[in-house]
């Protein structure tokens, strides 16, 4: 797939995640808080480049992130859509710098680019 399409797509995901963020209101500090939580991840390599890139990838999805983003919405649940939409951007700006799920072979490995 064209890398330059998965890129707008990220891009257009994290900004919109953003956008919606901040438009309901929500901390900033939160936002900046949090942003990076999905990172903590990379520990799974601790215990291999398999381990590391199946834990790596479940806090990288955005299923899980929209999971929660749509129960915040569903429920009018403040901490849930907060958490779904920082979740989401930070997905977003991930892949747009080339961040993308990893591959078994390596953290470098991933299905945007070799980092």
């Amino acid at each position: 797939m064209n890398k330059k399409i998965i890129r707008l797509e990220d891009i257009v995901i994290a900004a919109a995640a953003i956008t919606f963020y901040f438009v309901s209101g929500y901390s900033w500090l939160a936002f900046v808080l949090l942003l990076l939580v999905p990172d903590v991840s990379m520990v799974g390599y601790a215990m291999g480049n398999k381990v590391g890139a199946a834990v790596y990838n479940a806090a990288h999805t955005y299923l899980i992130p929209m999971l929660i983003l749509f129960a915040g919405l569903i429920f009018d649940a403040q901490w849930p859509t907060m958490i779904g939409l920082i979740w989401t951007a930070h997905i977003g700006i991930d892949r747009t710098m080339g961040y993308g799920l990893k591959y078994e072979t390596g953290f470098k490995d991933t299905h945007v680019q070799r980092v």
